[in-house]
């Protein structure tokens, strides 16, 4: 890991290709995290329903999570402040708004992230019913995450990226895409009753709360200045092209294997889809299939845990700042301090225990609604502030604002995340 005193030496040169991809991390962390098996379920069955008919929206997806991963990123490096202290210069509301997010939204999150890599294990090895293999998981994720130092966790989320991206885009291999369809399926269209589906695929290629955790795991890896921009924006490039790559693989298997075929949705039309290919190829191809769903779901637990913990220290501490305290900057942020801190374990024991409740429960058809209504409130608050932060001429130095390009992205995701907001808010009331 390079120091923090290391960063000003990196402003002077330009950096190497070779130099920047030795740096690779947090990118990963970030957009294997967001990539959940519910990204994938939705884009199996947009793949089941129409085909290669919704590729455009996934390829427009990977580009709206890449400038939003770009944007977080710059903030933390150019204005030298944590995503928090950004917020808290927009008023109390924006603080108070997050924090009352991460709670409500932990506790739902939990339940479905621990469900989510038990049904392959479960798939794997019938010994425990899905609740016992999701508190398995659940723990481990909390072990791993209260005593695993960010390197440690890095190489992890690096192991599971590369065991999700092996499986996932060997399927899509083995299936065989048509390659004229998905070259059609670059052009914009919206077959019948397919825009709720465009909107998710837009809006679902790896976006959730931990593409603002994106900042403080830069921090983690010594990155605290303008001069580490280049190396941050070919990490969060390889993040999300690599894991826009698989979410095409499954548009793929989605689209030969099942394509017509009524799928419930929910993180069963995975397991759906590994008897399929049991059937057509034999019981081997099911096996590789189910060990890269558990590293996506599993991937999502160990970067929320983490991640998200680390915002909440962050609010718990911007929280109890006197109102008229001085703006802080990163150097009031001290990263080992935040995962040894009280606030950080706290919220590391709650996304993991209450939610087993709502395990009991069999993840009820309400759980699922509340989830994602839940995660469709956030993107737009991360989208909307961070235009108007990257645009301040008194927190962000003029050479690393927001140009017209970062703008143009940023102000189409925050429309496409109001879109997808809504479409939730009349789905619950229909």
């Amino acid at each position: 890991m390079t120091s923090d005193a290391d960063s000003s030496g990196v402003a002077e040169r330009r950096p190497t290709w070779g130099a920047r991809f030795k740096q690779v991390g947090p990118g990963i962390m970030a957009a294997a995290t967001g990539v959940g098996a519910g990204d994938l379920v939705a884009t199996l069955v947009a793949g089941s329903r129409y085909g290669y008919a919704l590729f455009w929206a996934v390829i427009l997806g990977t580009v709206f999570k890449l400038a939003l991963g770009e944007a977080v990123g710059r903030w933390h490096l150019a204005s030298n402040r944590t995503m928090l202290a950004g917020w808290r210069t927009l008023g109390r509301w924006a603080v108070t708004y997050f924090g009352i997010y991460a709670v409500v939204w932990g506790f739902v999150y939990g339940a479905t992230a621990m469900s989510a890599s038990a049904l392959p294990l479960n798939a794997l090895f019938p010994v425990l019913p899905v609740s016992g293999w999701a508190v398995i998981c659940g723990l481990a994720g909390l072990v791993l995450v209260w005593f695993g130092r960010y390197a440690v966790l890095e190489k992890l989320m690096t192991v599971l990226v590369g065991v999700m991206f092996v499986t996932v885009v060997g399927t899509a291999i083995l299936v065989g895409p048509n390659l004229v369809e998905l070259g059609a399926g670059l052009v914009p269209r919206l077959p019948e009753g397919s825009v709720a589906y465009a909107l998710g695929l837009m809006g679902g290629v790896g976006g959730t709360i931990t593409m603002a955790a994106y900042g403080y795991w830069t921090f983690a890896k010594g990155w605290r200045a303008p001069g580490w921009i280049p190396f941050m924006r070919t990490d969060n490039a390889v993040g999300y092209l690599t894991t826009g790559i698989f979410v095409v693989a499954m548009l793929v298997v989605g689209a030969e294997i099942l394509l017509g075929h009524d799928l419930t949705e929910g993180d069963k039309g995975l397991l759906t889809l590994g008897d399929r290919l049991a059937a057509d190829y034999g019981q081997w191809a099911r096996i590789p299939f189910l060990v890269g769903f558990f590293a996506v779901a599993f991937s999502s637990i160990i970067g929320v845990w983490n991640g998200v913990s680390l915002l909440f220290a962050d609010w718990w501490r911007t929280w109890r700042l006197p109102k008229d305290a001085p703006p802080e900057t990163s150097d009031d942020y001290d990263h080992k301090a935040g995962m040894h801190s009280t606030p950080y374990r706290v919220y590391l024991l709650w996304v993991t225990f209450p939610p087993m409740l709502l395990l009991l429960l069999g993840k009820p058809f309400q759980l699922t609604i509340v989830y994602g209504v839940l995660g469709a409130f956030f993107m737009p608050f991360l989208a909307g502030t961070l235009l108007v932060l990257l645009n301040s001429k008194t927190l962000m130095p003029a050479a690393h604002r927001s140009r017209w390009l970062s703008n143009a992205l940023l102000g189409l995701c925050l429309l496409l995340f109001v879109g997808v907001a809504v479409n939730e808010i009349i789905q619950l009331f229909e």
